[in-house]
């Protein structure tokens, strides 16, 4: 896997764009680190940047963006960083709803979101609600996600519907497996980006990136601007997708 670290302007065919673009939007904490801030302000950084990434997918004709927020292993981190993220993402919210009917930007949660607090919860369903009245550009944010917790659940769903008489095991198929999952109705990703250096996907839409194209840079996300995303879009489209095919 190979990192694309040239600078000089790309040609990007705003034609015959990808379908769904995945981020992983990692690197706030180094990002506050190599300017001696604290980690949350890395997290408030990197909230800013997703709100102008988000709008520039939708100005751009972008069907579905999908991003990595909060993942089931974040919860590990230490009780005031993870108390800052929920704190952005209330806020997010907040704003998100007073402008959704301006922006019309449709979002959607993947994730379980049962030990969020009652208010974040309610958050979550409100912009999802008001989200229904809108076509165009969907941005689904991963929150309290983790690609094996997914599959697994999706395996437990099947099974009580086995067990109900709903399904047959003999007859699943990967489509019909796709309707459990949380981005069930949803088309996979056609292209993953990862900032901040790392190359690997982190649990991240296992089942679902089995044939994206990835595109890795050690850009840190708060400074993943509309240039870079214009690199990995060009990298995408120089790419022949073969599907397992010749």
């Amino acid at each position: 896997m190979a990192f694309f670290k040239q600078k000089q302007t790309v040609q990007v065919d705003f034609a015959h764009l990808p379908r769904h673009v995945a981020i992983i939007m990692d690197g706030n904490g180094r990002w506050a680190k190599k300017r001696g801030l604290p980690r949350t302000a890395g997290h408030a950084a990197g909230a800013e940047n997703f709100r102008t990434i988000a709008t520039y997918c939708k100005e751009i004709g972008l069907e579905y963006l999908t991003v990595y927020a909060f993942s089931t292993e974040n919860w590990k981190r230490p009780e005031e960083e993870v108390s800052a993220i929920m704190g952005l993402l209330r806020k997010y919210l907040l704003e998100a709803i007073g402008r959704m009917e301006r922006d019309r930007v449709k979002m959607h949660f993947f994730g379980d979101l049962s030990p969020l607090s009652e208010e974040l919860r309610a958050l979550c369903m409100e912009t999802e609600e008001i989200s229904k009245r809108y076509e165009g550009c969907q941005v689904n944010i991963c929150l309290n996600y983790g690609g094996r917790d997914e599959i697994l659940r999706a395996a437990r769903a099947f099974s009580r519907d086995c067990a109900e008489g709903k399904s047959d095991p003999n007859h699943l198929t990967e489509e019909q497996f796709s309707h459990y999952l949380f981005s069930a109705g949803v088309p996979d990703p056609d292209l993953v980006i990862r900032p901040s250096g790392e190359v690997r996907i982190s649990n991240f839409l296992l089942w679902q990136s089995a044939y994206a194209e990835f595109y890795f840079t050690d850009v840190l996300w708060p400074d993943f601007s509309k240039e870079e995303l214009h690199r990995a879009l060009a990298a995408y489209q120089s790419r022949s997708r073969r599907f397992g095919g010749v």
